[in-house]
């Protein structure tokens, strides 16, 4: 069943894999490169976007190793009110940036607005979903457009996008920036669903987190509904992109205010010859 632990050994496995990274004291870490795209011979540039779950955790070991995939940025979605509820800001990082771009304002984050939020979470159904991605959509506009001037300015200098989980918001602009490149749906999804693996050594964290939520705190199906990451959830938003916002160019222009000169340079630095051209 989509909510119960995975297999240890497998989990393992996955994760000493491609796209999955390994830093420690952080979860869910992978590289948006390598994936083919609608560009005859070019893929998405390896080593350019990488993807995870918060890195407040992050040890020595792990910083080394983030400096040594070249990261020079790191640009951090969540809210202040989240960071001072469950964790800690991102730590230092010698010849990295810490750039915080909150999806959300503090006033998103009132106990009547977030315990609406829960609720749709815990139905863990894929209309709720889409209205609380349609939700990150409209408030993201302005977080997003750092990442994507980021790439637009510096592709050749790599960085990391992550939230709380790397799900929801994380998912959504890679998702946007995967979609951008030519990557097809399905592999989209595919790496949308790579959660489900990346996430399972924060389990218990996690867990113990949403317990202290009144919502959750007797219903443990629906603490992990929250976490779920279907591939059929990451379809669902590729297809409410498209017919609720006009597909990835429109939003970029009304909601993150890009031109069509951006965007194409964009789309570009984000392109690599394959290895089989």
């Amino acid at each position: 069943m989509d909510l119960d632990p995975l297999d240890p050994v497998y989990v393992n496995e996955r994760l000493s894999k491609p796209p999955f990274v390994t830093i420690e004291g952080v979860v869910n870490i992978r590289d948006l490169g390598s994936y083919p795209t609608d560009q005859p011979g070019y893929i998405t540039k390896p080593g350019l976007l990488y993807r995870s779950g918060e890195i407040s955790a992050i040890t020595d070991e792990g910083k080394t190793r983030l400096c040594e995939l070249g990261i020079k940025k790191v640009f951090d979605l969540r809210s202040d009110t989240e960071i001072a509820k469950w964790t800690t800001p991102c730590p230092h990082i010698d010849g990295v940036e810490i750039v915080r771009t909150p999806v959300f304002k503090i006033e998103d984050y009132s106990p009547e607005m977030m315990a609406k939020r829960f609720e749709l979470y815990a139905s863990g159904k894929i209309e709720a979903f889409m209205e609380l991605y349609s939700q990150i959509l409209e408030n993201g506009g302005p977080a997003f457009g750092h990442i994507l001037r980021h790439v637009r300015d510096r592709p050749n200098e790599a960085c990391i996008i992550h939230c709380t989980a790397g799900k929801d918001r994380t998912g959504i602009i890679a998702a946007i920036l995967l979609k951008l490149a030519g990557v097809s749906d399905e592999d989209i999804a595919e790496d949308y669903a790579l959660t489900r693996v990346g996430r399972e050594p924060a389990r218990p964290r996690v867990m113990a987190r949403l317990t202290k939520e009144p919502l959750f705190a007797t219903n443990s199906e629906a603490a992990l509904n929250m976490f779920t990451s279907r591939s059929e959830t990451m379809l669902a938003f590729l297809a409410l992109l498209r017919e609720k916002y006009g597909g990835v160019r429109e939003y970029l222009k009304k909601y993150v205010h890009l031109s069509d000169q951006d965007i194409d340079i964009i789309r570009q630095n984000m392109l690599a010859l394959s290895g089989n051209s």
